[in-house]
């Protein structure tokens, strides 16, 4: 089978999209799919399996096409002779174009829609909900729509998206890879204790109520937050913030660095406004980190009994009170480590997901009609 890959690439950034697109190819390949990756880097070396299209991106998650996009996209389809096409979503502006590019050449299309969502009444929610009218239509059109969760379905469905397309499919974490073990970091950060966050430093991911809770707390000088990443809050963090038991990392691309910090964490900590379902809270429960994160998108479904799940609405009182207990109670965190790995073992495995994402390939490139370009 080929499949064309509409996703993203990097050599600079590290954030879940990215990784995503990274985890689900390779794990394609390895399985012996023929996979033509279809991307915005243009300082990736392009090959047989790797194309980087013209776009004007703004970042990787906002790209402008130029005039003539859709005709290019259209003869690489047709002259790779691709079986299926799967888009991350969001991929570019040519997205709400896609569904009609692949069924006017016979080939079926599977989105994976990434786009963070938020239930309760807040202006995340209102964010949110506007992306998730404009992608409406196009997600309708798709022969699969891959989503994270059953509350993401429901708000796609109430939008017109037929549920016999949307497909249950959360991420997936080689637990092979991420699992316990040990260490160099915290001998490297002279640490008896450590924190960590890994993620965007974005104003909907409240970093900044995650350092003023760890400080408060007045944990003993052995003890280090590490926080991971970096967006347009990071220099105001690391003003305002500037402490011997807190380290600003910057992005991390190396995953064996991010997987020796998360194998060195006590606990890991997920304070966003919004989420989809965070690949990075997925892969410190699969290290064994006591794992906290607020009941947002997904995260709060995919943690709830094997972590701390908290309440936006209490935030900072929560986020206080959860800190200074497992700052207080080591052994609290050795137990919610445990119960995480076993939750990323058992429900968020990369193996599971690519058993069952090929499958739905195989049961859609049956039921496609015949490509008119064979």
């Amino acid at each position: 089978m080929r499949v064309a890959w509409l996703g993203h690439r990097s050599t600079t950034g590290a954030d879940g999209i990215i990784t995503y697109s990274r985890e689900i190819t390779n794990g394609l390949r390895d399985r012996g799919v023929d996979v033509l990756f279809l991307h915005h880097a243009r300082d990736q070396v392009d090959d047989d399996s790797s194309i980087a299209l013209d776009a004007f991106a703004l970042s990787h998650r906002l790209v402008l096409s130029p005039p003539g996009s859709k005709r290019k996209l259209l003869d690489l389809l047709r002259a790779h002779e691709v079986d299926l096409v799967h888009v991350s979503l969001a991929f570019s502006s040519l997205d709400f174009n896609l569904p009609r590019i692949c069924h006017e050449l016979g080939i079926p299309i599977v989105a994976t829609f990434h786009v963070p969502y938020d239930t309760r009444f807040s202006v995340w929610r209102g964010i949110s909900a506007a992306v998730y009218r404009l992608y409406a239509q196009a997600l309708a059109e798709c022969d699969a729509v891959i989503i994270f969760g059953e509350a993401q379905r429901d708000i796609l469905a109430g939008l017109g998206v037929p549920r016999d397309v949307i497909h249950v499919l959360p991420n997936g974490v080689d637990v092979s890879r991420y699992s316990p073990g040990p260490s160099r970091k915290r001998a490297e950060l002279h640490a008896e204790r450590v924190f960590s966050y890994v993620g965007r430093l974005d104003p909907e991911k409240n970093v900044d109520v995650l350092l003023a809770a760890f400080l408060d707390a007045d944990p003993p000088a052995g003890a280090r937050l590490v926080v991971v990443g970096g967006g347009v809050e990071r220099r105001r963090l690391e003003r305002r913030y500037a402490d011997a038991r807190v380290l600003f990392t910057g992005v991390v691309t190396d995953e064996h660095e991010r997987i020796d910090i998360l194998r060195a964490s006590d606990a890991f900590f997920l304070p966003s406004s919004v989420e989809g379902l965070s690949l990075a809270m997925l892969e410190a429960m699969a290290c064994g980190a006591a794992t906290v994160a607020t009941d947002v998108g997904s995260d709060g479904e995919a943690l709830r009994g094997a972590g701390v799940v908290l309440d936006p609405a209490h935030l900072e009182s929560e986020l206080r009170a959860t800190i200074r207990l497992l700052v207080e109670t080591p052994p609290m965190c050795e137990l919610l480590g445990r119960l995480a790995r076993e939750r990323a073992v058992g429900r968020f495995s990369l193996s599971d997901n690519l058993d069952a994402l090929l499958a739905l390939y195989h049961r859609l490139a049956q039921e496609a009609p015949v490509a008119a370009h064979r």
